[in-house]
């Protein structure tokens, strides 16, 4: 759908220089989505992995995040391969819906109520990123976080338009189980893509 040279902005790596792939294709269907327009992969043209992985390498950026969309609905063990053989870390921004493909230096899961992810991932994940839109998807964050690596980084991060009633709780929630820390959307804080 898109490519771009910006900031990380949620997070791990929040505030690292990134290349971003969003691949078109999605049938999760979150109702919150901020890129509905990446769903259906028919109003996009394609775009050669070779195209993908020079414009990533030009771009100088250290690590190419793959995102979409669900991104792993394809197979991506070409594009991952070309990525990194240009000296480039990959990382992918997925629902878990789908077992991965391609080699991948960072995994960060957000698993969301629309389908139930795929078992494969949780042991992957490097990051467990939990969208909280209500407060009872805190427990459900819960869920998820002990099917995951002890090494998983946690993170509970409000629905952008319901954010001022969510931090409170997340706040909170954070304080009384300090495993988990708070993400915030910076990029959209900061006006950057």
């Amino acid at each position: 759908m898109e490519a771009f040279y910006t900031i990380q902005g949620e997070g791990f790596y929040q505030g690292h220089a990134a290349y971003f792939i969003r691949l078109a294709g999605c049938n999760v269907g979150c109702v919150w989505c901020d890129v509905k327009e990446s769903w259906d992969a028919t109003r996009h043209p394609l775009t050669s992995i070779d195209d993908m992985a020079s414009a990533s390498a030009e771009s100088g950026a250290p690590m190419v995040v793959i995102t979409g969309g669900e991104p792993a609905m394809y197979n991506l063990r070409d594009l991952t391969d070309s990525i990194r053989s240009k000296g480039q870390r990959t990382h992918i921004e997925t629902s878990g819906v789908y077992p991965l493909t391609g080699t991948w230096d960072w995994v960060c899961f957000s698993p969301k109520k629309f389908m139930r992810p795929h078992d494969s991932v949780y042991q992957v994940a490097n990051e467990l990123k939990v969208i909280i839109y209500h407060p009872s998807d805190l427990a459900w964050a819960q869920e998820h976080a002990v099917r995951v690596m002890d090494s998983a980084q946690l993170y509970l991060q409000p629905e952008w338009s319901r954010e001022k009633e969510m931090l409170p709780h997340i706040i909170d929630f954070v304080k009384s189980n300090p495993r988990w820390a708070v993400s915030l959307q910076t990029h959209k804080y900061m006006n950057i893509p």
